[in-house]
């Protein structure tokens, strides 16, 4: 999964999982733990994250189950890290990405959304706008990465069945 905090990754990431029998890796409770354990904030806990939720999803392939790994991919280091995970292990990849064309609703989302996870504050519109100035094209190697993109603008069901489609080739 790739897309920007509150764009609707997570909720597609649940349902597109429990539909082909995979198993959620996420990085935000990830991060959230790693905060948990005491580690201060102004370490790299992001980057942290990332690396633990690739080991998660690697000991998931390596016993023969399917993983979808709900991340903000933003940059081509995270996306390339999947791509190589996916290399490693012999596994399909398969990228969806969920953007919110609709900006009122993207916000009403975040408004509303309430994670819960201890030490992760909720995030604020321009927490978003921060991550849609670090979030690069898909260019290089990752523009060569079988991917959808999908709006969560439009109904979920649709949205869902679209990654489903596409997940299983």
């Amino acid at each position: 999964m790739a897309g920007l905090p509150g764009s609707g990754k997570s909720t597609i990431a649940e349902i597109l999982a429990s539909r082909v029998g995979a198993t959620v890796v996420s990085v935000d409770p990830i991060e959230s733990a790693i905060l948990s354990a005491g580690i201060d904030a102004d370490q790299p806990t992001g980057l942290a994250a990332y690396l633990v939720a690739e080991t998660i999803a690697e000991s998931v392939l390596q016993g023969g189950h399917s993983v979808v790994v709900d991340a903000v991919n933003a940059v081509e280091p995270a996306r390339m890290q999947w791509r190589n995970l996916a290399e490693r292990s012999g596994a399909i990849l398969r990228v969806v990405e969920v953007v919110c064309s609709d900006e009122a609703l993207h916000r009403e989302r975040l408004d509303k959304r309430v994670r819960g996870l201890p030490h992760l504050e909720e995030l604020t519109w321009r927490a978003v706008e921060q991550s849609l100035e670090g979030y690069e094209t898909w260019t290089g190697t990752t523009a060569s990465m079988p991917r959808v993109t999908i709006d969560s603008a439009q109904p979920l069901g649709a949205n869902v069945e679209a990654a489903v489609a596409f997940v299983a080739g």
